[in-house]
């Protein structure tokens, strides 16, 4: 997501778009290959020590996939904390991804290679904001906590960038950094989904916890281009669309709804014990 800023642009400008995504598509596919050949399913495969817990149902037989789904979702917690990132995921991934960066041109009269510096350095804060903010969860023995706090400051953040006009670039920077940090909170949801249900159904959650992470840019990606094109009005330059200001504002509402009811479904989770799972 970093190389999608800055470097992709350059690559771009240099070589073309279909060049650049052949050589992504033959890498990524390198890297598959790369990953059958070498990563077991346990350590013990490698002649390393297994930490794993168990794997089996009660009764010691295995749960296939369907059973296993409606398994999970009879936790009140895995409906919460599967909903929960769409929308903290959602922000990051459409303003960073993709309407981040003629927003900061237009209104802002950033070049797009500065835009879309902002936009990797966002990304970078939510890769540094995970590790930390996960440690310090582990730390504190609790879940909910930080991943709350981290919602709601993602929250205030967007609310200013959105809501307020004309901010000086060095603030709507700031708060784009403090965004990306606080919604690598999202990392903590995967381990406290994990502690919501019994150790057999692990990984049947951190799948559909991760189904609801790439929940929200799918929806609010296209829902934020129709929402700009709905409100307010735009003018064509260099062939493109330029959106006014209130047209943004609409857009990028969806992008704070999904926030702010990402933060109610946390409050209405119930926190893990996660020394109890060590």
């Amino acid at each position: 997501a970093v190389f999608a800023g800055v470097p992709l642009r350059l690559l771009v400008d240099g070589f073309g778009w279909r060049p650049v995504m052949i050589v992504s598509a033959v890498v990524t596919f390198g890297v598959g290959i790369a990953i059958w050949s070498l990563v077991r399913d346990d350590p013990s495969e490698k002649g390393y020590t297994s930490y794993a817990q168990t794997s089996a149902a009660p009764g010691g037989q295995s749960m296939g996939v369907v059973a296993g789904i409606k398994a999970v979702l009879r936790y009140r917690n895995s409906w919460l904390l599967c909903l929960a990132p769409s929308g903290m995921t959602g922000c990051i991934l459409t303003f960073s991804g993709l309407w981040g960066i003629p927003f900061l041109t237009t209104h802002y009269q950033m070049t797009t290679t500065e835009a879309a510096s902002v936009c990797s350095a966002l990304l970078v804060a939510w890769a540094v904001g995970g590790p930390v903010l996960g440690a310090l969860s582990d730390r504190m023995g609790k879940r909910k906590p930080l991943y709350v706090l981290g919602s709601a400051i993602l929250l205030i953040c967007w609310g200013i960038v959105i809501l307020v006009p004309g901010l000086p670039i060095f603030i709507v920077v700031g708060l784009l950094l403090i965004a990306g940090f606080a919604s690598g909170s999202i990392i903590i949801g995967f381990a406290y989904a994990k502690e919501s249900v019994p150790p057999h159904l692990a990984g049947t959650i951190s799948g559909i916890t991760n189904m609801g992470v790439m929940l929200g840019p799918m929806v609010l990606q296209p829902a934020v281009g129709l929402m700009l094109d709905l409100n307010g009005s735009s003018v064509m330059a260099n062939g493109l669309k330029v959106y006014s200001w209130s047209a943004y504002r609409a857009g990028f509402s969806l992008m704070l709804a999904m926030t702010a009811l990402a933060l109610l479904m946390l409050l209405l989770s119930k926190d893990t014990n996660c020394r109890q799972h060590e």
